[in-house]
Formats: structure tokens, C-alpha cells, sequence
């Protein structure tokens, strides 16, 4: 299956110089496992659970310290076009639960594990 028919189309995201807390309140109301971190309309990051945690595992304080600081700038991200299988085999290779969704470099949405697994469940 294509990714275009598994994606979550919605984008979540926050600005790289937004603090962290507010990036976690973010995902918590959003229930979401990452959020896209902007510049303008243009994709420059990915913010996730973990990030988070690494930062509270260093002593970071959430209530000033921003989300660049923790951000990865090194993304990989799925096309439209994109075999679902071939994406989570990557996304396993590489440990990455997230990644951004673009179409011909326009970010259009995330793909999560969960949405992989819960693809690969259902077929069945």
C-alpha cells in the first residue's frame, strides 16, 4: 500500500524557538508522538517523545529551554508515492517512529509506526 493511503494528512508543529513544555503540552493535546518544527511553512526539524526525554534526562528545564536545542535537524522523510512496507522497513533500520510526510518537497502530513502497524494488522 501506498503511503498516501496510510499518512495522517494533519500537520502538528511548533517553532524552533518555542520551549519545550510548550511543545510537550502540544503533543499531549494533539495526541501525537512528534511534532514538525517550523520555520515559517518550511519543515527544518522533528521534535518527539524522546527528544523530551533525553532533554529531562539531562537536566534541561522544559519551562525555558527551546526545542531546537533537542530538535533533529537530520530528517528522513517518506514521499506520497512511497511503499508502505518499503518505509517501515527504513524507518526500522534506522529506529525512527516518525517521519514527515512531503510531496515533491511540500510537507503534507506525518507517518508514525503506529500508523504502519496498525496498516499491517488490519490486512490481515
Amino acid at each position: 500500500m501506498l503511503i498516501r493511503n496510510v499518512y495522517r494528512p494533519e500537520i502538528f508543529g511548533c517553532q524552533a524557538a518555542e520551549r519545550l513544555a510548550d511543545a510537550a503540552r502540544r503533543m499531549q493535546e494533539q495526541r501525537v508522538g512528534a511534532l514538525a518544527v517550523l520555520d515559517g511553512e518550511r519543515i527544518v526539524g522533528i521534535i518527539t517523545e524522546r527528544d523530551l526525554v533525553r532533554a529531562l534526562a539531562t537536566s534541561a528545564d522544559p519551562a525555558s529551554e527551546r526545542v531546537a536545542a533537542y530538535a533533529s535537524t537530520q530528517m528522513k522523510t517518506a514521499a506520497l508515492e512511497e511503499d508502505s512496507s518499503e518505509v517501515a522497513r527504513r524507518m526500522l533500520e534506522t529506529g525512527i517512529r516518525h517521519l514527515p510526510v512531503d510531496d515533491h518537497g511540500r510537507l503534507v502530513g506525518m507517518v508514525s509506526m503506529r500508523d504502519l502497524l496498525t496498516l499491517e494488522t488490519w490486512a490481515v
